[in-house]
């Protein structure tokens, strides 16, 4: 079997220290074969552009992407680094984005007993742009296609499969003409998944709603803009940006990243929270490496770190070495064990 290729983009602030956390810990779930690249306020200083060529080369090479947070505010002026970010999920064909958001038992500016239910994959479309109100029609700036709402739903409705079966499917189609051609699509998609319970919704009650009874939500469907606040709203249940990870899905390539912003007052400092990225490890294992037995082995393994090892940003004191450390320590046998697909949020915290 070939070893798989993953191009590594460390990008800026805390991006190298905590991509390098996670790499050292995709190196021991598996082989693989690591190349690194520039991206970002890094790849500006050293060519002038945020995505160099050199770095396209390698992505379009590699069966996954690892990208480390990017931006700072000393690249704000005409070529800002997070163009890298955009530009790279244009190269991939990104159409999807998946962020779950699972508390871990971590202090959070939501009461415990309502945010310990939380147990979220927020499945987001990516082929859109934020749209304003009016006819998509007359809208030159709208592009998302039929099949592109359809495929996106689809991935919804089949990561709910796997879960709790259930989809709340969210727009503002009171408002904007595009929301309602998205919800017509959606309800379409729907019909194809009667075992899956499915509700639509708008996406100002909604909000609300989410930080009320997260207990409510399994897969949580939604349009770019929407997707775009309500994944970072989702971090308010779990805790911390830094507990996130994500994964942007193209028909071209897979990225996957932390959620966390680059953090240059952390930098450097050697206490900067790798969980996200290795988080997002767990997304690489199961969408582009087929081990979902790994993926669920590693999530389990963060969430047990948490509570070993928490870092000063989740009110502890541990290091970025000390965290990795926990994960690699708890990992090592869990891996071996039979870690269940997915767990009725709120009931079992992986055996622990």
């Amino acid at each position: 079997m070939t070893t798989p290729r993953v191009a590594v983009l460390g990008g800026d602030g805390v991006g190298p220290e905590i991509i390098g956390a996670a790499v050292e810990v995709l190196r021991v779930c598996l082989p693989v074969e690591i190349e690194e690249g520039l991206v970002g306020g890094a790849a500006i200083e050293e060519t002038g552009n945020p995505l160099p060529e050199a770095t396209l080369q390698l992505v379009d090479s590699a069966n996954a992407v690892l990208l480390g947070p990017v931006g700072g505010p000393q690249w704000e002026g005409r070529v800002r680094a997070e163009e890298g970010l955009a530009r790279l999920r244009r190269q991939t064909g990104a159409y999807a984005s998946l962020r779950p958001a699972r508390h871990l038992g971590v202090p959070t500016p939501i009461r415990e007993s309502i945010a310990r239910h939380a147990d979220i994959v927020l499945v987001r479309d990516l082929t859109d742009v934020y749209s304003a109100a009016g006819s998509a029609a007359q809208d030159p700036a709208w592009r998302q296609s039929l099949e592109d709402i359809r495929r996106v739903a689809h991935l919804a409705f089949h990561q709910a499969m796997r879960r709790r079966h259930r989809v709340t499917a969210i727009d503002k189609a009171n408002f904007l003409a595009a929301s309602k051609t998205w919800r017509e699509v959606v309800a379409e998609v729907a019909g194809e998944y009667p075992k899956v319970e499915f509700v639509q919704r708008y996406v100002d009650t909604t909000s609300f709603e989410i930080l009320r009874a997260p207990h409510r939500f399994d897969v949580i469907l939604t349009e770019n803009l929407f997707g775009d606040i309500l994944s970072d709203q989702l971090a308010a249940l779990v805790g911390s940006l830094s507990l996130l990870g994500g994964a942007s899905l193209g028909v071209r390539g897979n990225l996957f990243r932390p959620i966390q912003d680059s953090e240059p007052d952390v930098a450097g400092r050697g206490i900067a929270n790798p969980a996200g990225a290795i988080l997002a490890v767990a997304l690489m294992l199961e969408h582009s490496l087929e081990r979902a037995d790994l993926a669920r082995a590693l999530e389990a393994a963060v969430a047990i770190a948490v509570r070993e090892a928490r870092t000063p940003d989740i009110g502890g004191r541990a290091t970025t070495r000390e965290f990795t450390d926990a994960v690699l320590k708890n990992f090592a046998w869990l891996r071996w064990a039979d870690v269940p697909e997915a767990e009725p949020a709120g009931r079992a915290e992986w055996g622990v």
